[in-house]
């Protein structure tokens, strides 16, 4: 597998986005509550999200993602059923 230029992060679950949405409110030292009010969502959600919570609304995710100066790229990658990217 090619890897990620030093700026990004391959996310796989929901924890591993709860975990880089953590890591950015923390390195912009912002409390739960001061960055579900800049994002415009509830503290809960907010600690929902951060947690990895499975079901969480995509449209408030993009929300918080964007509020905290964070950007959601998707690219193609071989697919893991595959042995050369194609279909079998």
């Amino acid at each position: 597998m090619t890897p990620l230029p030093s700026d990004l992060t391959e996310l796989t679950s929901a924890r591993d986005l709860g975990t880089a949405i953590r890591q950015s409110r923390k390195a912009m030292s912002l409390q739960q509550a001061e960055a579900a009010l800049l994002c415009g969502v509830g503290v809960r959600f907010l600690s929902d999200l951060e947690n990895g919570k499975e079901s969480a609304q995509f449209g408030l995710v993009l929300k918080v993602i964007a509020g905290l100066g964070l950007a959601l790229v998707v690219t193609r990658k071989k697919p893991f059923w595959s042995k050369d990217g194609r279909r079998t």
